[in-house]
């Protein structure tokens, strides 16, 4: 038997960062939650006011969407038994994807099992030996690792610096094609890409775009196309990733385009290809969203009433809430620890909140992740706020 000098399991019995965390009670992860993602959770055997979920509408317990997926469920059953290619296409998957090119004014959509793999699909088919990808430097990690999986070079600018980017588009050689691949809403620090800049810089070297609206479909914009409606360019964006597990209230993802190139897709994504197909009862919960988001614009509304609020309070109490412009607010604060006792610190208090340490963030620039719901009331709010300000100050965070 081969003696082995070096056991590829080492680094797993050498990982004790999170022993040290669990020991110190500071340990901020796999939380377990006892009811939906509402305004208020139930953890631990009490009330905590949600400000971690990205349910930004409040769908996931909308009456009509349950009932949406039972429904499916009883028609289609549990599961879809195999991949779309083969057996897996269900009509409600073809009556999804006609709904979200309908909704996002694009000729064509298809649907992935998660938005991770939507990027991954995309990314990985597109991009040739030949080809560029690039990337802004705070991208989502599933574009990172779909331009990895791909042939294709990859170049990286540095966060919003629209004069970097412009360095690496002129870097770009003339043997292949080139596109930019940029979230709209950035997950963590919750500001929007220079999406008016980068369609002129796209036009000017002659490459694509594409935009990763995981957390901009159903919030931004005045119909909840996007941050390329919000911008009003939505002619000058190629394709648009959107996923189900935020505003859309299931789990899942999509792309629109082209039809041709949407086509090109379905038929090459190996993320597609080799997975089994969204569940009946998701994509029924999708659908119903859809529709209620086009016959309720009020709830987008209430979602930006509530973001403001929040935004004005933060700031009125000191907090550093960076360059944020969507329902995703941070709270800088500073070394990695400070964010882990500060989110256990809170939900003592009765608030969950996400904290972002590095590699996430660079070292020192660690913060807490807000976000919002169209469902929040006032009173939640202020609830939140005043533990908020109580853990702020007695931590040093913000003053006295």
């Amino acid at each position: 038997m081969r003696e082995i000098d070096v056991d590829i399991f080492q680094k797993c019995l050498d990982f004790k960062v999170v022993d040290e965390l669990r020991a110190n009670k500071l340990y901020p992860y796999f939380r377990t939650i006892r009811s939906g993602q509402d305004p208020v959770v139930r953890m631990n055997g009490q009330e905590v006011v949600m400000l971690g979920s990205n349910n930004y509408l409040g769908l996931t317990s909308h009456p009509e969407v349950k009932k949406a997926a039972q429904d499916a469920l009883n028609i289609y059953g549990s599961g879809t038994a195999g991949s779309r290619i083969l057996n897996g296409t269900l009509a409600i998957h073809e009556e999804l994807e006609e709904a979200l090119a309908r909704f996002m004014g694009r000729e064509r959509a298809v649907t992935f099992s998660t938005g991770f793999q939507v990027n991954l699909g995309v990314l990985s088919s597109i991009a040739e030996r030949s080809d560029t990808l690039v990337l802004d430097n705070l991208d989502h990690a599933c574009i990172i690792d779909g331009a990895r999986l791909s042939f294709g070079r990859v170049l990286k600018y540095r966060h919003n610096d629209m004069e970097s980017l412009e360095e690496r588009l002129r870097s770009l050689g003339s043997d292949g094609g080139g596109m930019i691949v940029v979230d709209g809403v950035f997950s963590m620090e919750g500001d929007l890409a220079k999406l008016r800049r980068i369609a002129e810089l796209k036009r000017r070297f002659g490459v694509r775009l594409m935009v990763d609206d995981a957390h901009g479909v159903g919030v931004m914009g005045d119909h909840g196309r996007g941050t390329a409606e919000h911008f009003g360019i939505e002619d000058q964006v190629d394709l648009v990733m959107g996923t189900f597990s935020k505003a859309l209230a299931g789990v899942g993802g999509f792309v629109v385009g082209d039809d041709k190139v949407i086509d090109f897709i379905k038929h090459k994504a190996r993320t597609m290809i080799f997975s089994a197909a969204p569940p009946p009862a998701s994509v029924a919960s999708v659908l119903k969203a859809i529709e209620i988001i086009e016959r309720e614009p009020e709830r987008r509304e209430r979602l930006w009433e509530n973001t403001h609020y929040l935004m004005g309070e933060f700031r009125n109490l000191g907090f550093d809430t960076g360059e944020a412009a969507s329902p995703i607010i941070p709270l800088l604060v500073g070394e990695d620890r400070v964010a882990f006792e500060f989110t256990m610190k809170l939900q003592e208090a009765g608030v969950f909140v996400n904290p972002v340490v590095s590699p996430a963030v660079p070292p020192g620039r660690a913060m807490i992740r807000t976000s919002l719901m169209a469902t929040h009331t006032r009173e939640h709010l202020d609830r939140a706020l005043e533990s908020i300000a109580v853990v702020g100050r007695r931590m040093g965070v913000i003053g006295g």
